[in-house]
């Protein structure tokens, strides 16, 4: 099991258990001691027996311990090390590596949920008190006082729901004594709020990203700068004074206050978003791509804008329909199979109205909700450009917004369904989640050909066209269909009895080495859905529609079977040899410096460690469909795509931009090349695409017309531009439409001599060829 996990993961939970387990014998200890010293005035030494322990707790000291001898002396050093003087204070400055928890000079606060991640003299001096009191039920913050030998138990009742929750109670417990001071707070007519409520809780708090987002809000407003905000009429002025209010954890401007200030809210002119374009837009793109539109599709398109999606898909024989507040604001609201509310909400500045257009907009939905917002949004005045969720800064560095609330996350809050990446900032959100499923795991189904008749068998010929559907079912699944599947299978059964008998025949007239190849494509089509699909949360076998089931049972046995092979491979991911042990094995790509490169149109035909490495960013993400090569980077878990917008027209095209994902923490870096004086050029792309690329034959032969002429001088994939432009100049050479020529004004003494170093490369190349075969 140690093997397929991440061992980090098992220290990190066998510490805690340790540390649990210390907290508990010291405070057990400590109750001792003082009812000892209760009874005869005087200290004791601690004394105490394995035996005296449950066999369960005796069982885990000598675990966690080894032996009983060892975790006394601990527990003695942990007694002795908080009775020192600011022990509490040099406490809280340790605690989390000092960022879990709100620190004030004299108090550090912490949410119950966090106190396992304080430092152990904390966590001792709290569980003692609680050891001699008694839980403590419904409390919400733990303050530790420092100046004073006290503990505070605040109750916020509301602290995940309001936003600035009011203090509803508190209990005070002194120490030595344990004396109880309890105060009520519910009849207070200006009680104490929080602010900042994510400072309370530890990152993977559930809400954690929603308080931090709406603290950036108010501190972008300055709403935080006031001292006076304390208090809950403090607080109400200080949003009056800024026009504002709080909803939802959402800072919401209000018109009706009148003084707001100028400078926070800006006149919105959202007509002024709308484009004019000359083809789909991106969303609808990537819809039709998808297959979401199928014949009889209805189409509505909600804030349409100029109405180029809704004209482009009714040329296309699709009804088609939209509205608009400023371009079409007379159109009725039609209910239509598929919706498109496409970069509307991002031109929404009312939280409220932006909710009712989402809202809007799925009631309007029978099938499929497609919701966009900006990719790239300028924000010049901050030095940074607003990248979907993130930020891009004048570093061109994108931070993905871990603490706010982000698209997807919005989307399935408002509508309480599953929205499912598409692209960088485009969601598909279905009412059937069958319809889902099959647009899910049509992402990964790489394409297949039927196979060409190789062999001539009358049977065949006879029933050729009896036979088409079948060979088409096949082709498209890599399995023969179960029954009712096929809806020609009563007149195939009438003629050949069984279906397996039928394609039997259709073997024996095509060749059955592509069949199997078919087959296999799909095995791991299917082995990269389930991978993918299952990362972070399982799904159960019924809940996968019908025709998935039946890939499973077929080429699987077993959905047990499925999910173990899955499961191998993504706990394989976790080394970084073995993805990079994959790359070198690879038929496909390029190896250059510290990555594996390979067109984003051969992903599909990798092995399923190499898609599911890549899938498991589109999952989050989307899928980079305008990215041109992925980048595997071979000593770190990161993938890069990179963007050659004319890889197919450019000999040679220019790297404009660069996209970086962590793996690990899914944080994404942008680098910006399209305006470098200098740029990277690509060579050697047909070492990049597979042999049945459009273009293929073309990149091959320029890549060995350069070979032989000795342009490309070592084995990098990229060279500057003005660097590849030297090399051409020393070797006399000239590009045009993917073809090397001879310069016309080249020196003709150095051509010949360029033309003898030529054959001379070439003799040696054919040599080298001729001991190789020798050596097969």
């Amino acid at each position: 099991m140690l093997a397929a996990t991440d061992a980090s993961d098992w220290q990190k939970i066998t510490s805690q258990r340790s540390q649990d387990l210390l907290i508990y014998l010291a405070s057990d200890f400590l109750i001792k001691e003082k009812a000892d010293e209760k009874a005869d005035n005087l200290p004791i030494k601690l004394v105490a027996k394995l035996t005296n322990y449950p066999r369960l707790i005796a069982n885990d000291i000598i675990t966690f311990f080894l032996d009983f001898d060892k975790a006394i002396a601990e527990i003695n050093q942990l007694i002795h090390d908080l009775k020192e003087p600011r022990s509490l204070i040099n406490a809280c400055q340790t605690s989390g590596l000092g960022k879990i928890g709100k620190k004030l000079p004299t108090a550090l606060y912490i949410h119950t949920t966090a106190l396992h991640q304080l430092n152990p003299i904390l966590r001792l001096y709290e569980a003692q008190l609680r050891r001699q009191i008694g839980q403590i039920d419904g409390a919400t913050l733990i303050k530790f006082h420092l100046d004073e030998p006290k503990i505070s138990y605040l109750f916020y009742p509301d602290f995940d729901t309001d936003p600035h929750p009011p203090l509803k109670a508190s209990l005070q417990v002194n120490l030595p004594d344990f004396a109880l001071t309890y105060l009520d707070y519910q009849a207070i007519e200006n009680p104490p709020i929080l602010h900042r409520k994510e400072t309370f809780v530890t990152p993977d708090y559930p809400l954690y990203r929603v308080f931090a987002q709406l603290t950036k809000q108010e501190e972008r407003l300055g709403l935080l700068s006031s001292p006076k905000i304390g208090t809950q009429k403090g607080w109400q002025r200080c949003l009056q004074t800024y026009g504002v209010k709080i909803s939802g954890h959402q800072v919401i401007h209000c018109p009706e206050i009148k003084d707001t200030l100028p400078s926070i809210i800006p006149k919105i002119e959202r007509h002024r978003a709308a484009i004019v374009r000359r083809d789909f837009s991106r969303p609808m793109r990537l819809a039709l791509d998808a297959g979401i539109f199928t014949p009889k599709t209805t189409f509505f398109d909600y804030g349409c804008g100029y109405g180029g999606d809704i004209e482009r898909i009714q040329a296309q024989g699709y009804f088609s329909q939209g509205w608009d507040p400023y371009y079409r604001p007379d159109n009725a609201f039609i209910s239509a199979d598929v919706v498109n509310l496409g970069y509307v909400i991002n031109v929404i500045e009312d939280p409220a109205e932006r909710r009712e257009a989402l809202i809007n907009a799925w009631q309007l939905t029978q099938k499929v909700l497609i919701v966009s917002s900006l990719v790239l949004i300028d924000d010049r005045e901050r030095g940074q450009v607003v990248y979907g969720d993130g930020v891009i800064t004048r570093r061109n560095t994108f931070q993905k917004y871990y603490e706010q609330e982000e698209l997807k996350f919005y989307i399935e809050q408002v509508l309480n369904a599953e929205a499912i990446p598409a692209a960088l900032g485009i969601y598909f959100v279905f009412r059937d989640p069958e319809m889902a499923q099959r647009i899910r795991a049509y992402r990964f189904r790489s394409r297949t050909t039927t196979p060409r008749i190789s062999a001539y068998l009358r049977k065949f010929a006879d029933y050729q066209e009896m036979l088409q559907p079948l060979m088409a079912f096949v082709s498209d699944r890599g399995r023969l269909p179960v029954k009712g599947e096929l809806p020609e299978e009563a007149e195939i059964l009438g003629v050949f009895g069984t279906l397996r008998r039928a394609f039997q025949i259709i073997i024996q007239a095509t060749n059955s080495a592509e069949w199997d190849a078919i087959a296999e494509k799909r095995r791991k089509d299917l082995l990269t859905y389930l991978a993918v699909s299952n990362f972070g949360k399982t799904q159960k076998f019924n809940q996968f529609n019908p025709e998935i089931q039946d890939d499973i049972k077929y080429f699987f046995v077993s959905y047990a079977n499925a999910k173990a092979i899955a499961e191998h491979i993504i706990y394989s991911l976790n080394d970084i040899n073995l993805v990079r042990q994959c790359c070198q094995n690879s038929q496909l790509g390029y190896i250059s410096g510290n990555g594996f490169y390979v067109h984003i149109s051969a992903i599909e035909q990798l092995e399923p460690l190499l898609r599911i490495y890549e899938g498991l960013v589109s999952r989050v993400i989307g899928r980079m469909d305008e990215a041109t090569v992925v980048k595997f980077h071979l000593h770190s878990s990161k993938i890069s795509y990179l963007f050659y917008p004319d890889f197919d027209e450019n000999p040679h095209p220019i790297l404009h931009r660069r996209m970086k994902i962590n793996l690990k923490n899914l944080e994404v870096t942008h680098y910006d090349y399209e305006h470098l004086p200098n740029p990277l050029i690509l060579t050697r792309k047909d070492r990049l695409v597979s042999a049945d690329y459009p273009l293929y034959e073309k990149f091959r032969s320029l890549t060995q017309q350069e070979e032989n002429r000795g342009l490309l001088e070592n084995s990098d994939l990229m060279y500057k531009r003005q660097h590849w432009q030297n090399i051409l100049e020393k070797n006399c050479a000239e590009i045009r439409k993917h073809r090397v020529y001879w310069r016309q004004d080249a020196d003709p003494y150095q051509v010949k001599l360029l033309k003898s170093q030529q054959k001379a490369r070439q003799r040696k190349n054919q040599s080298m060829k001729s001991i190789e075969n020798k050596i097969d």
